[in-house]
């Protein structure tokens, strides 16, 4: 049996790896964009949810869950199908830790999901 360097296995690895990620990334069909990452109570959190057009796309869902407060927005996406950005604001979270979730569905199933994680702070 013959015997490889790790370095050489690590180099032959580097470009598989590097290839499944660009794979992953392009199939990547909704991505949520904040303004930072931490917020002081009451926050007003403005969410810009980047959704890749298709035409079997029919609802964005936009949830902040935490841990003693829940929002969410339904928005249509079968009204204009080109669209690619949509913003929603959430008022007046409380303080805590939140995940946004952004789900794009189709008539059937869910397509695509996105998550990012933000906190409010107590205002001092």
């Amino acid at each position: 049996m013959k015997c490889y360097p790790r370095s050489l296995i690590a180099i032959a690895i580097i470009p598989v790896l590097l290839l499944a990620a660009a794979v992953h990334l392009s199939a990547q069909r909704v991505e949520i964009r904040l303004q930072g990452r931490y917020y002081a109570e009451p926050a007003t959190v403005r969410i810009l949810v980047a959704v890749e057009p298709d035409a079997t796309n029919r609802v964005l869902r936009i949830e902040a869950d935490g841990e003693q407060m829940f929002r969410s927005s339904e928005l249509s996406l079968t009204e204009d199908a080109s669209r690619r950005f949509y913003t929603v604001e959430f008022k007046n979270l409380a303080a805590g830790e939140y995940v946004v979730r952004a789900e794009v569905l189709s008539s059937t199933t869910r397509v695509a999901e996105a998550r990012q994680a933000l906190i409010v702070t107590t205002a001092s």
